[in-house]
């Protein structure tokens, strides 16, 4: 999955040492909340979209809310998303693509 961040998946951060496999590829995460929040991410955009993979992802924001597009082939989804401070989702809004 291709994603615009180097440092954790979610929240670029580059602390921490937490690798593990989502989606088949083996990835960074800073702490085990931000792993969670991840997944749940990319479950609820599969969810929503129907899609079977994200071939890409783009994250904005920080923990208060993340403005993100997903894509899959030639199919964009956009959306906003918040968390809690155990990761669990208490915010989700689609968002117009454009």
């Amino acid at each position: 999955m291709k994603r615009n961040y180097s440092g954790c998946a979610i929240c670029d951060s580059t602390w921490g040492n937490l690798w593990e496999d989502v989606e088949g590829e083996r990835m960074f995460f800073c702490c085990d909340v931000c792993l969670t929040q991840f997944r749940r991410l990319v479950d609820r955009v599969k969810r929503e979209t129907g899609w079977s993979a994200i071939e890409a992802l783009e994250i904005e924001g920080d923990r208060r809310g993340r403005r993100c597009l997903a894509a899959s082939g030639e199919a964009r989804f956009r959306f906003r998303i918040a968390f809690n401070s155990l990761g669990e989702i208490r915010a989700f809004e689609r968002l117009a693509v454009g």
